[in-house]
Order: structure tokens, then C-alpha cells, then sequence
């Protein structure tokens, strides 16, 4: 194996470890709990790239369904029956989509970052807000109208997820130089957004 595999694959760990972490950070709601693993789904994807990055939230996911008690509420193979479970299939299209817009852009600057989140954070609750009303109506048996199912898998957390997308849009800021680097091995400048 050579160094650039092993340093992604630490990487890769590390998002995992972080994603994991921000699972327990939380603030308590009716089915989905507000937590910090949108900040990782993120960073991930800017930081490592689209492939690396969501190979960093299979990882997650993949280390919960296998039984680490790493998600919000525990972890287990049958934890696809739960309502989030939804969002967590989003954090790998998240950091996807993230990195590939990142990817494209040569000097991303700071409003391109939050760009980028934001768009991952439409993935995420694109498929996280219908895999809630599945799980409710289907196999949880809890009959629930699309409206509710809005109010409490998007409404309830959208206004404090976009304050996190901001908040990792201008960490990844200064965060990146240090992930990217040119040919010659110096950093590639990335431009902050200045306000009066």
C-alpha cells in the first residue's frame, strides 16, 4: 500500500470517527433529532472529494449496521427500520454531491462551499424526509399525513442545518489549503469572501 492510500484511508476513518461523534451531539425532536453529523457530512465532501467522501459515510453506515452503537440510537443491521434511517443513506449522497461540485471548481471560495452544502443538504432531505413517511406509515404503523411528516423531518431542523452549512462552508475555508495541494506541494490559495 502505498502513502497516498494510506493517508486517504486515515482520512476516511477519521470523517467516519467524526460522523459517529456528531451522532451524540444532539438536540432531542419528535423522530429526528437535531445533531452535529451534517457538519462531517460536509466537511467529508469538500475536504476529501466525492469518492472519498462518501466512502467515508458508507463506513459510518456500514460500521453501524454491523452492530457499533454509532448512530443516534444505536446500531444494528435492523436499524434500516428506523425512520432515520433515511437521512443516513442522505449523508452518502450528501458528501457525494458535495465533493463533486467542489471538484469542479479550481479556487472554490467561501460562498461556493456553502453552495456546495446546501445542495448536499437538498440530497439529504430528498431522501431522508420520504424514507421518514415510509417508515411511519408502512412498517412503524404510526399514520402520519405528508404534512406532519414535513414539519417534523424538515422544518423542525432545515433553519439550524443551514446555519451549519454556512458554518462548514467558512471552517472548509481555511480548512483546505491544507487537504489540497499543487503539484510543487504548495497549498492551493483559497479566497475568502470579505464582508463590511
Amino acid at each position: 500500500m502505498n502513502k497516498n492510500s494510506t493517508v486517504s484511508l486515515a482520512f476516511i476513518s477519521l470523517f467516519s470517527a467524526l460522523t459517529a461523534i456528531g451522532a451524540f451531539i444532539k438536540i432531542p425532536l419528535p423522530y429526528v433529532p437535531f445533531t452535529l453529523q451534517v457538519l462531517f457530512v460536509f466537511l467529508a465532501g469538500s475536504l476529501l472529494g466525492s469518492k472519498r467522501g462518501m466512502q467515508s459515510q458508507l463506513v459510518y453506515v456500514g460500521i453501524g449496521l454491523a452492530g457499533l452503537p454509532v448512530f443516534t440510537q444505536g446500531g444494528g443491521i435492523g436499524y434500516f427500520l428506523q425512520p432515520t434511517f433515511g437521512y443516513l443513506i442522505g449523508f452518502i449522497a450528501g458528501a457525494f454531491v458535495v465533493g463533486w461540485i467542489i471538484e469542479r471548481i479550481a479556487n472554490p471560495k467561501t460562498y461556493q462551499f456553502i453552495f456546495a452544502n446546501l445542495a448536499g443538504l437538498l440530497v439529504i432531505y430528498l431522501i431522508g424526509v420520504p424514507y421518514l413517511y415510509l417508515a411511519l406509515n408502512i412498517w412503524m404503523g404510526i399514520q402520519s399525513s405528508w404534512a406532519h411528516v414535513w414539519m417534523v423531518g424538515f422544518v423542525y431542523s432545515i433553519f439550524g442545518d443551514i446555519v451549519i452549512s454556512v458554518i462548514a462552508g467558512i471552517l472548509v475555508t481555511r480548512l483546505y489549503k491544507v487537504f489540497h495541494k499543487n503539484r510543487n506541494g504548495q497549498p492551493i490559495k483559497v479566497q475568502e469572501e470579505r464582508t463590511i
